[in-house]
């Protein structure tokens, strides 16, 4: 789980929203945490509040106009309680003027406070969205992850079981690259997961033998892609020596699913051995769980046939 402070949250956001920061600059340091608002009724960010107050409070015209209706002291009392909540910011709209004892509140109670030119709602979309993915659950995981046909496939295994070479034939194939030995995942709906590149690795691929390999001058920048949704796990595993495979996986294949941030995943396993061509064994992988997704399934078929077969030998 990440948290963000009032700082991160400005960095991140003024430049698309327009902001800027009027006061409160010693709250600065303000978190909003995941789960923070799970006890009560608000969202991350909403319109002002102040029975139940969101982390982030936009003051419209109607909020403003509230205020005005209020008596000297209704106003000073309703400005300190929306104050005593602690939100990480207060964000006016449209440009509009900001009260003289607002800023103050603001001043003395170190609440951050912003404007923007952008309308209301336009600020409440876009920072929902915002805040819902830097605030979503992540996770890193070991190997290496592609865009093949147009899917995400993560390609784990043991160290040494050629994860990278495979990644840089399928590279040379035409699939593309997202992140090479550590992907960010981060679950960004509730069964979608979409797989990153940290900023340290990107656009790099480590093989061994040859090093650090940039794939974008290699290959060109259509090699690479920033990010996509996982939606297979392709695990490599060494065949040893007198191992073998039982008959239903052979007719199956080695299929199971794999919990990543409480999503289950299909993985398919596939057994690395001498002389096997890794590239073209993923590529129809991939084919296969895609079509399989459509509801075909070549071992089902099969299956079907020979029980169609059996029922029309005549008794014994």
């Amino acid at each position: 789980m990440e948290r963000l402070t009032a700082r991160q949250l400005f960095d991140g956001v003024h430049e698309r929203m327009g902001l800027r920061w009027i006061s409160g600059m010693r709250g600065e340091g303000r978190v909003i945490e995941p789960g923070a608002t799970a006890t009560r009724r608000p969202s991350l960010i909403g319109y002002l509040n102040v029975i139940y107050p969101n982390k982030v409070q936009i003051i419209g015209t109607e909020e403003l106009n509230w205020l005005d209706s209020l008596d000297s002291r209704q106003r000073w009392e309703a400005m300190h309680k929306i104050a005593a909540y602690q939100p990480v910011a207060l964000i006016v709209t449209k440009d509009q003027t900001i009260p003289s004892d607002l800023r103050e509140v603001a001043e003395e109670t170190h609440t951050p406070l912003w404007i923007s030119a952008k309308r209301g709602h336009e600020l409440l979309t876009w920072m929902q969205y915002h805040l819902a993915r830097l605030l979503a659950p992540r996770i890193t995981l070991h190997g290496v992850f592609l865009e093949v046909f147009s899917i995400g496939v993560l390609i784990t295994g043991e160290s040494g079981s050629g994860k990278s070479e495979l990644a840089l034939e399928l590279i040379s194939r035409g699939h593309r690259l997202v992140a090479d030995d550590a992907t960010e995942f981060t679950l960004i709906a509730p069964d979608v997961i979409d797989g990153t590149c940290p900023e340290l690795l990107q656009d790099l691929l480590e093989v061994r033998g040859l090093g650090v390999l940039n794939v974008r001058e290699m290959f060109g920048h259509t090699a690479v892609k920033h990010s996509k949704y996982l939606r297979l796990v392709v695990h490599l595993k060494s065949l040893r020596d007198g191992e073998d495979i039982d008959a239903m996986t052979r007719l199956t294949g080695d299929t199971s699913h794999r919990e990543i941030l409480e999503v289950s995943v299909p993985m398919i396993t596939i057994p690395v051995a001498p002389g096997r061509n890794l590239a073209v064994l993923v590529e129809a992988a991939v084919r296969h769980h895609m079509l399989k997704s459509k509801g075909i399934d070549a071992a089902q078929t099969f299956i079907d046939r020979q029980a169609h077969q059996m029922r029309r030998l005549p008794p014994w």
